[in-house]
């Protein structure tokens, strides 16, 4: 893995329209690959997924050049810096969907589900109930893997094997959340937002998506109250603490 003095990484993710993804893939790719980026980027008709590392003014021009474009104006980036690259190679692909649930019924890109922020979440977590008086319940969109390196405690867990399970999986146990306001959540907010999404569309009345997942709550929100473990990605680091630093050595060569 190459070292260098200071490496950005950046997530972001935008469910938008996007009929050109074929137009995209290319100059995305190449910028990147000009710029000595590494990590992946995946387009859909549905919208745009990314994680991207590399050196912080190389990165800037890769995003100034992506958020030129009106869909991603605005866009929520999640940054933060490393001494080392998390990832070995760039890949920019174009998929069916830039998170799978193999289902035709969620159109996110025509509108957000709400959310709550971490702010708020801390509070509702200490009193027990939400603003309304509803006792809040976190549901984990996650894979059980992942929940095994660290969840919200108490946080419901469906074992789910692959994100495609959540449907089934919501039919199965739907009536756990009676009387209940739910917060969904995942690592950086793309699978909480299409399981909101879709438990809304299927009657659940108070559902809420965690406002940029797990990392942004370590972002926010001091000792991550509430949290327990460490937060699993799809990359060298394995496991992220509430200071976002990754998993120790050690720990790498044990697992």
């Amino acid at each position: 893995m190459p070292h260098v003095d200071a490496v950005s990484i950046v997530a972001a993710y935008r469910f938008v329209e996007l009929a050109d993804c074929a137009v995209l893939r290319d100059p995305l790719f190449d910028r990147a690959q000009a710029a000595g980026l590494k990590g992946t980027v995946l387009l859909a008709p549905e919208g745009i997924n990314f994680t991207l590392a590399g050196a912080p003014a190389a990165m800037q021009g890769w995003l100034d050049a992506l958020l030129a474009d009106a869909r991603f104006q605005g866009l929520e980036l999640k940054q933060h810096n490393a001494t080392a690259l998390p990832f070995k190679r760039l890949r920019v692909k174009v998929k069916r969907e830039i998170i799978r649930m193999n289902e035709n019924g969620v159109r996110p890109q025509a509108g957000r589900a709400p959310a709550v922020d971490s702010r708020t979440l801390v509070r509702w977590l200490a009193d027990g109930h939400c603003d309304e008086g509803r006792p809040v319940v976190m549901l984990d969109t996650r894979n059980g893997f992942e929940v095994d390196a660290g969840a919200f405690e108490g946080a419901i867990d469906w074992r789910l094997q692959k994100f495609s399970d959540f449907p089934a999986a919501l039919e199965a146990h739907r009536a756990q959340f009676a009387g209940k306001t739910v917060v969904s959540y995942c690592t950086g907010g793309i699978r909480c937002e299409k399981a909101a999404l879709w438990m809304r569309d299927a009657g659940i009345p108070h559902v809420l998506q965690l406002d940029g997942g797990i990392l942004r709550y370590f972002e926010e929100t001091p000792g991550a109250p509430g949290w327990q473990g460490r937060c699993f990605v799809f990359d060298e680091r394995l496991a992220l603490d509430d200071q976002l630093q990754g998993q120790p050595a050690a720990a790498k060569a044990a697992a």
